[in-house]
């Protein structure tokens, strides 16, 4: 016998029964049909926390995941090419140049820093020069430098000066210094004669580079850390210059002196036409006051201009040629503001390549010190045996004049 209630209720809940029957049959085919459905679903179950497998074909309408993709994490230094919509953290470099340079870093080699700091332009494919020799590097740079009217008398650029640099009372300081004065002077006669060789179009005008200011590791009875030679050494050399028809450079190393105190000391002898000076950047320490040769100083472009419109005075004062004037360099920080060195036609500043080393240091220091900071003309120093005694090769002429722009002041140490 069947209960009216039963019935009834059966009557009552139908309609529910049948809906929520519609219901779970259209989510089941949902839930089959969707890529990953049921089996992503079990998965997803069975590993709680898991991302979803990934779809094997795009749906029809894209839905949102339940957590983002993350991306692998950027490393310290970005690549050259940058992704289409980088984050650009509080410290970020400075984004890379666009166009072809970017695109030649996706092979992973990093552009040299020189090469960075480069303006815009073209630069020289690796292995077509060594460093310093690229002319488009250098013309990049700003050379050739435009100089001041070339004066009467000037020596450069119509000459290239092959110097002996030392101290006649020091076999350690240079080859001046290292030989009898008679052998010292045959010597310097061949290197002359082998830059004559080695570069026809210009003449070469032989040179003795004295040294004579001395910087000392003690500080002596002046405490200014230098010895001033008498002036009776100084024109020792000066006569030993006129026996090959040469020109005298008076080099000073202040050590703790004041340049602007020390350099007057030498007029008697610099108001000769055919002697010039040389500073020492190196052992200028009165900024860092700490003792030559335990630490490199430093020379501002203030001093450089100091000293070049003294020498301008001279010239004019004594009615003289043209003086030169080398300053030597082989770090950043020997020249502070060379930039702001001011020229002089009465004045012909040379910027020497000093340091010893193998001939890819020294040509990197020519870049990275002279070439990227041009002031007027440029020098190279050759240590004999420094530069050779872990075994390279003393650079040749040849070489050396590989070297853009060319050295017009040679000098031996």
């Amino acid at each position: 016998m069947t209960s009216p209630r039963f019935q009834l209720s059966i009557r009552k809940f139908a309609p529910l029964l049948a809906t929520a029957l519609v219901v779970f049959l259209v989510l089941t085919g949902l839930m089959i049909d969707r890529p990953g459905g049921l089996a992503a679903a079990e998965t997803a179950k069975s590993e709680p926390g898991a991302p979803a497998a990934p779809a094997t074909a795009p749906p029809a309408a894209p839905v949102a995941p339940a957590a983002p993709e993350v991306a692998p994490p950027a490393p310290a230094t970005p690549p050259l090419a940058a992704p289409t919509a980088p984050e650009t953290p509080a410290t970020a470099p400075a984004a890379p140049a666009k166009g072809k340079k970017a695109a030649k870093g996706k092979k992973g080699a990093k552009t040299p820093k020189w090469q960075q700091a480069a303006p815009p332009g073209k630069i020289a494919p690796p292995g077509k020069y060594n460093a310093g020799e690229d002319p488009e590097f250098a013309k990049q740079h700003g050379w050739p430098v435009k100089t001041p009217p070339i004066l009467p008398g000037s020596i450069l650029p119509g000459k290239r000066i092959v110097a002996y640099y030392g101290n006649q009372r020091s076999k350690k300081m240079g080859v001046l210094g290292e030989y009898p004065k008679d052998e010292m002077l045959r010597r310097l006669k061949v290197e002359v004669a082998k830059w004559e060789k080695a570069d026809p179009s210009l003449p070469v005008q032989p040179a003795l580079h004295l040294v004579a200011v001395v910087a000392q590791g003690e500080a002596g009875k002046s405490g200014k850390y230098r010895m001033i030679h008498p002036d009776a050494l100084v024109n020792e050399v000066y006569g030993w210059a006129k026996e090959v028809n040469g020109i005298l450079f008076v080099d000073i190393q202040t050590g703790h002196s004041d340049l602007r105190t020390i350099l007057p000391r030498f007029e008697w002898i610099l108001k000769n036409p055919d002697v010039h000076l040389g500073i020492d950047p190196e052992f200028n320490l009165i900024k860092s006051g700490s003792i030559p040769s335990k630490k490199i100083g430093t020379y501002d472009a203030a001093d450089i201009n100091y000293a070049a419109g003294y020498l301008a005075e001279l010239v004019k004062k004594y009615n003289l040629p043209p003086k030169v004037f080398v300053v030597h360099r082989f770090t950043r920080n020997m020249v502070t503001n060379a930039n702001q060195v001011k020229l002089r036609p009465e004045v012909q500043i040379v910027m020497n390549m000093d340091g010893w080393g193998a001939p890819w240091l020294k040509r990197d220091s020519y870049r990275d010190y002279i070439v990227a900071h041009p002031v007027e003309y440029t020098g190279f120093k050759l240590f004999d045996p420094d530069d050779t005694k872990k075994g390279d090769p003393l650079m040749t002429p040849q070489e050396v004049l590989k070297l853009n722009p060319k050295p017009l002041y040679i000098q031996y140490q």
